[in-house]
Formats: C-alpha cells, structure tokens, sequence
C-alpha cells in the first residue's frame, strides 16, 4: 500500500480540504503507522515474558502462526506473481535475519527481563547512523552519529545497575538491536512499493524455514530436550503475540518505511521501551527489580530520542551559506 504524497489532486473528495489540512504528505500517516506499530512492539516483550516456552520455540510457533494467518488473508498464489523469484529469496532471507533477531530478543526476555530487553533495544540509533550510511553510499550525519552517542552512557548506566546475572541479557538484547536495524535498512533499500502484507509473508516464512532449520540442532546438542508445545494460557499469549503483535505490527512499519528513513524509524522504534515498560510495571511489576540509576540511564536514552526530531528541524531552518 502507498500513499501519495499529496491528495490536492482529487478535489472532488467531499472532504477533500479537510484531508489536505491534516494529511499532506504520505510521511504523516507513516508516523501514524509506525506509532500504533511501536506499540504493538511494546508488548511483545511482555507477552515473551508470560509465555514459558525457550525463546526458539517460542519464535518458532510466533513465525508459524503469523504465517498462517497471512496466507489466509493475501491470497498468495496471485500477489507473489508480482515479483521476480529474486525479490522473493531475497525477502525470505531479510526473514531469517529478522527470525534470528527475535531469538535474541525473546532470549535476552529470558536471561533479564521485559524492561532491560527493552532498554537495550534504544542502541539501535547509534547503529542505524553508521550503518545506513554505508548501505546506501550517502554522506554521514554528524548529528545523527552524536545523537546515537548519546545512547551509549544512558546504556552504561542502565548495565551498572543491575545484577551480573543479567549482564548475559543485556548482550542478547545489544545483538537483537544490531540485527533489528540490519534487517529494517535491507527492507528499507529492497521494499520500493511492494505490498506491505507479501513481503511481510514471504519475510515471515523465512523466518520459520530458518528456525526449523536450526531447531533439530539445537534439540540434539542440548542438555535436555526443549520444551515444544505451548501449555494453557501460551496459547492466547501465542496469538496475541503472533496475529496482533506480529501479522499487524510488522506490515504497519513495513508500509512506514516507503516514507521515512531507516534511522528515524529506529528512532520512533526507540519508543518501544517507554511502552514496554510501562505495561511490564502494571502486569509483571517490574519496578521492584530496578533501581533509580536504572531509571537515570533511562532518561539519558530518551533525551537523545527526543532531540532528534528538534535538531532536524532546526537545521532544516538554517540558511545555506
């Protein structure tokens, strides 16, 4: 789905200087999408945290259902024939990167908790500025390489304040974050204005085929066998997480991307925390793990979140000289 950049030409719209006033450009409603996206992501944390399936199986089942579903809803046989078999690999495994990812963020879930997982997720802007430079040959944004700076003793502080034992999640939760960014600048040079839903099947499906792959190994080599199927309340937890969370939240920031660059998306994704943390303190109370130097380095990450948007525009004002 796309969204034109102006709606000035279909004056015939009964409410259409209405929707001009308010929807000027396709980049506003991206906001929008991203936005309700975030939120949606937010909770994923929390929904990890209540499931008690490994962080493999749990993906496992989380890629499977959303795959499901979307078949259910594109018709796939007749949206695929619209991209080359080149598209369709190379979406499979923009996948297997973002399945790999989620078995980093489910296990961090597990080796810490909900808010730390979360928290960790914010050093993604750091990476988006020195990595989406790269990947499309453009210049480097001083600002946006000090703003990711910025980041870095908020994540400090954030590390000395918890337990060692959790050190292990934090690390799990730093690689989820550099895998989240890799695979949203590939989606962001390959997506063009393909449809949102396709890719988002294809993509789920490759995650699937990579961690039903990597499943047989992992159950051989391991200590004692993982548990599989989900138990009682994993299964709405698994549909929430899979058909909500998943399905609707991945093709709304898919559809954001054909407006916004990968490092203001991981800007606004850097939002997820702030939800997340609120509802990991109303439903798992959270708040009684964590410590005031937790929450200072806390505040340092969203200062550098807020003062982009500022910055920017700002900027944007300055004549040129």
């Amino acid at each position: 789905m796309t969204y034109p950049r102006s709606i000035t030409h279909i004056p015939n719209h009964p409410n259409w200087y209405i929707y001009r006033m308010n929807w000027t450009t396709g980049e506003k409603r991206a906001y929008l999408e991203l936005h309700l996206a975030v939120i949606l992501f937010g909770f994923t944390a929390i929904l990890g945290d209540l499931i008690t399936l490994p962080s493999l199986t749990l993906v496992w089942w989380r890629v499977f259902l959303a795959s499901i579903s979307l078949y259910l809803i594109i018709r796939p046989r007749r949206t695929l024939q619209k991209l080359s078999r080149q598209a369709m690999w190379r979406f499979i495994g923009i996948g297997g990167l973002a399945g790999l990812h989620w078995i980093a963020f489910f296990g961090s879930v597990k080796l810490s908790n909900a808010s730390i997982t979360l928290i960790t997720l914010a050093s993604g802007a750091l990476f988006a500025s020195m990595l989406e430079p790269w990947f499309f040959r453009k210049k480097v944004s001083g600002m946006e390489v000090l703003l990711g700076m910025m980041v870095i003793p908020g994540m400090y502080l954030v590390a000395s304040s918890v337990d060692f034992s959790m050190w292990a999640g934090i690390a799990a939760g730093l690689m989820a974050s550099l895998l989240a960014v890799t695979f949203s600048i590939l989606n962001k040079n390959y997506i063009r204005d393909s449809d949102a839903l396709t890719i988002t099947f294809l993509e789920m499906s490759g995650a699937w085929l990579l961690v039903s792959i990597l499943l047989p190994f992992v159950q051989y080599f391991a200590p004692s066998p993982l548990p599989f199927w989900p138990q009682n309340l994993d299964w709405v937890y698994l549909l929430i997480l899979a058909l909500v969370c998943t399905t609707l939240g991945y093709a709304l920031s898919l559809n954001a991307l054909n407006h916004l660059s990968a490092f203001t998306t991981s800007l606004a994704l850097n939002m997820e925390p702030v939800y997340g943390m609120i509802l990991a303190w109303l439903i798992l109370h959270e708040n009684k793990e964590l410590n005031t130097t937790f929450y200072l380095g806390v505040l340092v990450i969203l200062i550098a979140i807020f003062s982009h948007p500022f910055l920017k525009k700002r900027l944007r004002k300055q004549p040129v000289p």
